[in-house]
Order: structure tokens, then C-alpha cells, then sequence
């Protein structure tokens, strides 16, 4: 073996090193909320700490589903969930569709100005948004949250797809044109089809960020049978401060829906990644 193959080699151990070292501190807390979630009460805080509970329930899981109205606040959340994601993705979709394709006066200005939405700390806006929020009269309403949430999620989603739209070949655009074929339907019927990949992409992050968002949601929703399920698990650990495996449990559950969303749309999701960003 060759100095460059053994350079070679060193390099690819100490690469995979690095990944299983991050792989490690990534999955490690995630093995303890399952085995926390798993133990008895009375094993949650043994010293030392077992990863494997030497007696396993599932008396946790069945405590959260059945306490104060966990259900009602899976069903809200998936409500303002869904509703975020569907409309974001019309919305930024045809968006994305003008900027990409069709020339009109000020489109760059107007595409760099919407970007600077994606420059700004979500945290920042809390106090803009629940003012608008309270003229509009939408807040402790469900509807409110998705508002929000689509207008918060529009600039990253819009930015993401117009790179997308940029590289699906013209030359069927004006195939079409030339068939008779209408910009709507042009869009309906080519653009999206061939741009699953970034809507893929799209309905993840989106999905997520309406799925786990807290601090908005916190200051705008106080009806208890309205509330999403990040309040409801935050208060829940508080009102049970004791019981970690009641609140990993309930933690672990509100995780489902993400993983299925990634689960159904993950073949595309990488190479939407790759695939997506500013092109002009």
C-alpha cells in the first residue's frame, strides 16, 4: 500500500470518527428520553442511571394519552400542522412559479426584499405579530396560528423552490405554450409534477417548524382546548414535575407525526436539498 492510499486511509477513519463521535451526542439524549419514558416511576432517578430499565412499562404512554385532553391537543396541532403546510406550499409554490419564470418590473428587489424575512429572529417578531394578531382579531383561535405560520414559513419555502423551478428546462414551458396550454395550468400540470423533489423538501421544514413552534403559540392561545401540543407538554411537565416519564412519554408520542411525515417524503428530501437555492 501506497503513502497516498494510507493518507488516504487515515483520513476516511478520522472522517468516520468525527460522524459516529456526533452520531453519539445526537442519538444519546433521545436513548434516554426512550428509556426514561419505559422505566417506572420509581426507577426514573436511580443513580447510576440505567440506558436499559431493568423493568420495562407502558404505563407512561398510557397516563399521557389519557391526561388532561392530550388527545384534543394532538388534534389541534395537527389541524394548525396540516393547514400551515397546505397553504404554505400554495402560496410559496406560485410565488416561487413568478419569480423564477415570468419578467416583470422590480422582480429582484422584490425577491431580495422577501428574503430579509428569512434574516430575522422568529423571537423578534413575537411582539409585531401579536399586535397584528389582536387588530385582526385572531388571536386564541386556531386559524390565528396558521396565519402566522404561513407568513413565517413563506420566505424560506418561496426560496427554496424558486431555485427548484429555475432548473426544470424551459423548452417544455414553450412545448406547452405552443399547444395552447395556459400559464395556470402550465404550472398545475408540468411545474409541479416535475418538482417533487423541492416540495418534498418543503412540506418537511415546514411542517416541522408549525409542528414544534412555541413561543407564538404560548402568548396567543389561552383556551385550554385550543392549545397545540408544545404548550400542552410544557405545562404538563410543570404540573407534573416529578413524572419524566410521563413527560417523555407524551414527548415521544408528539414526535410521530414528524417521523411519519419524514418517513413518507424522505426519498425526495435529499436530493431537494441539493437540488434547491438562488438562481437567477
Amino acid at each position: 500500500m501506497n503513502s497516498k492510499n494510507k493518507t488516504k486511509n487515515i483520513k476516511d477513519i478520522i472522517t468516520y470518527a468525527f460522524l459516529l463521535l456526533g452520531l453519539v451526542i445526537v442519538i444519546t439524549p433521545f436513548l434516554f428520553m426512550i428509556s426514561t419514558a419505559l422505566k417506572p416511576h420509581t426507577f426514573v432517578f436511580e443513580i447510576p442511571p440505567r440506558f436499559i430499565p431493568e423493568q420495562i412499562t407502558g404505563s407512561n404512554f398510557i397516563a399521557a394519552l389519557t391526561k388532561e385532553n392530550f388527545g384534543g391537543y394532538f388534534l389541534n396541532s395537527i389541524i394548525v400542522g396540516f393547514s400551515t403546510t397546505i397553504t404554505t406550499i400554495v402560496i410559496s409554490a406560485m410565488m416561487a412559479y413568478a419569480f423564477a419564470r415570468i419578467d416583470f418590473p422590480g422582480r429582484k428587489a422584490l425577491f431580495y426584499t422577501l428574503l430579509l424575512g428569512m434574516m430575522v429572529p422568529s423571537v423578534m417578531l413575537i411582539i409585531p405579530q401579536f399586535i397584528m394578531s389582536k387588530q385582526l382579531d385572531t388571536l386564541d383561535k386556531r386559524y390565528g396560528l396558521v396565519f402566522v405560520y404561513t407568513t413565517m414559513c413563506i420566505a424560506q419555502q418561496t426560496f427554496l423552490l424558486k431555485g427548484y423551478f429555475s432548473k426544470v428546462p424551459k423548452e417544455l414551458e414553450e412545448a406547452a405554450f405552443i399547444d395552447g396550454a395556459s400559464r395556470m395550468k402550465i404550472f398545475w400540470k408540468i411545474i409541479i409534477p416535475l418538482s417533487k423533489p423541492g416540495l418534498a423538501t418543503v412540506t418537511i421544514f415546514t411542517f416541522l417548524y408549525s409542528w414544534d413552534e412555541f413561543a407564538f403559540a404560548h402568548v396567543s392561545i389561552q383556551t385550554i382546548t385550543k392549545r397545540t401540543l408544545p404548550i400542552a407538554i410544557a405545562l404538563f411537565q410543570s404540573q407534573y414535575l416529578t413524572q419524566w416519564g410521563l413527560v417523555f412519554a407524551a414527548s415521544l408520542i408528539s414526535l410521530l407525526p414528524v417521523i411519519a411525515v419524514f418517513i413518507i417524503f424522505q426519498k425526495y428530501f435529499v436530493k431537494g436539498i441539493s437540488t434547491s437555492g438562488l438562481k437567477e
